[in-house]
């Protein structure tokens, strides 16, 4: 599946999330990179959600912290045809559904010069 969205900016919470040494260590077993603290959020057009959610449904990449901190799934994807990363759905998150959390190695919004409002693909 690929889909374009926009950049767009989010609540800064990701960061302290992402930071932690479980979510890490896992990320980077799992998909070759410690993310950066920080996600790309994108927001997708909602006529993609029922794809989108079905994907989350059915995604059996799982992180399951013992402490409070919740479950994360995951699923890798590319973006703009360039960037490997992962979409990660928070089991917590404060986002609408029409969010997309795109993770990645790097700091995006630097690498790719981007800003709120570019139009980015993903593909998953």
């Amino acid at each position: 599946m690929k889909i374009d969205g926009e950049v767009t900016t989010g609540f800064g919470k990701a960061a302290f999330f992402l930071s932690q040494e479980f979510y890490t260590r896992e990320f980077n077993k799992n998909l070759g990179f410690i993310p950066y603290p920080g996600t790309l959020n994108i927001v997708v057009d909602n006529e993609h959600l029922n794809e989108i959610n079905d994907i989350k449904d059915n995604c059996e990449n799982i992180i399951k912290p013992d402490t409070e901190f919740g479950a994360v799934k995951y699923i890798k994807a590319k973006l703009n045809d360039e960037v490997d990363g992962a979409i990660v759905f928070p089991a917590k998150t404060t986002h609408d559904e029409n969010y997309l959390e795109f993770i990645a190695e790097n700091r995006l919004r630097e690498e790719l010069n981007l800003k709120d409002g570019d139009i980015v693909s993903i593909e998953f």
